[in-house]
């Protein structure tokens, strides 16, 4: 009876946040967004922090399915397979090293803080500055908002992710390349003096992926977060005595539902700057029509899907941690209670 009466109060605590804010906690965050617009240090603090630890958790599955994406002629006979994923790490971890299961992660923290950083701190201040009203906050406009995040954090990041694609897409132990040499031989492959251009290699697909992934992930998480709050599932997913904190298992279960939405939309672009970025090592430089072509002659509409599974095992774990240690950090930078 104790535990019924808690979780009456409880629901009803939840459900006059719900009626007195529209979009779940969107009125209280409203209320804080002039207080976050001096606090955008932590709000990228947190978001280089989470993206770091999402990262780390998948990086070997990262690297395989960067290679069954770019054909990697190694990995051509694995990427068919329903086991290909274990084989293929079994293949790379005896012939180099569970160190070449990592192979280009430095490069990739690098990338990864600041380009998470960017995209939660862009994210924040978007919101802050579009949604103003509850006539404001639809699913459209957190769309719009969580897109242009992800094309703002893409530019001031993308010649780093260009580097790590690289090094991951090496797999012959003699070259033994470092993300530095890396980047020299990017800038220097048109000839001549070398070009800085040459560092956005494939950012059209990129931006075009980045739009669809970034908007349709912050949305899915922040609608399943508002479903999650709601006075159904109230008394099972928010912390005892809280009427906005959900716990861990349900904020991991938003991104991790959030990432697989999103990776669904925008995987078949994916395929497309995958196999751009790297073109230039396989003595290819077409466009994105002609990759789109050769891919539908090499596989069909399935090449579009690639290594897709892959991407669920991935994407699962990794937005589910970069969005749960994203809100954690924000507790313990104070943004949040």
């Amino acid at each position: 009876m104790g535990d019924t009466g808690a979780s009456s109060v409880l629901v009803q605590d939840s459900s006059n946040v719900m009626k007195s804010s529209p979009g779940g906690n969107r009125g209280l965050e409203s209320s804080k967004c002039r207080r976050n617009r001096t606090l955008d240090w932590r709000n990228g603090v947190a978001g280089g922090v989470a993206g770091c630890a999402a990262k780390t958790i998948v990086a070997p599955m990262e690297r395989i399915k960067i290679l069954f994406q770019t054909s990697n002629p190694h990995f051509l006979r694995y990427s068919t397979r329903w086991n290909g994923l274990i084989e293929a790490v079994s293949h790379i971890r005896t012939s180099h090293g569970i160190y070449a299961l990592f192979k280009g992660h430095a490069a990739s923290l690098i990338r990864v803080f600041p380009y998470a950083g960017i995209n939660f701190l862009a994210y924040e201040q978007l919101q802050c500055a579009i949604i103003v009203s509850p006539q404001t906050d639809t699913p459209y406009h957190r769309f719009f908002c969580g897109s242009t995040a992800g094309a703002i954090a893409t530019v001031f990041t993308y010649p780093l992710e260009l580097i790590r694609i690289r090094l991951a897409f090496e797999t012959e132990q003699s070259k033994n390349s470092s993300w530095f040499r890396i980047c020299r031989k990017i800038y220097f492959e048109s000839g001549g003096k070398g070009s800085p251009l040459n560092l956005y290699q494939g950012i059209g697909p990129t931006m075009l992926g980045i739009l669809p992934y970034a908007g349709t992930s912050f949305v899915t998480h922040d609608l399943m977060r508002e479903q999650l709050r709601s006075p159904f599932f109230a008394p099972y997913t928010l912390e005892k005595g809280s009427s906005t904190r959900l716990t861990a298992v349900a904020q991991l279960c938003c991104g991790a539902i959030a990432g697989i939405v999103a990776q669904t939309v925008a995987y078949p672009i994916d395929i497309l700057r995958r196999r751009m970025q790297v073109g230039r090592v396989v003595g290819s430089r077409s466009g994105v029509l002609e990759t789109a072509r050769r891919v539908v002659l090499e596989r069909g509409v399935r090449g579009f899907y690639v290594g897709l599974t892959i991407g669920y095992v991935k994407m699962a774990p990794m937005a589910a941690t970069s969005f749960y240690v994203y809100d954690r950090m924000k507790r313990l930078l104070g943004i949040i209670e």
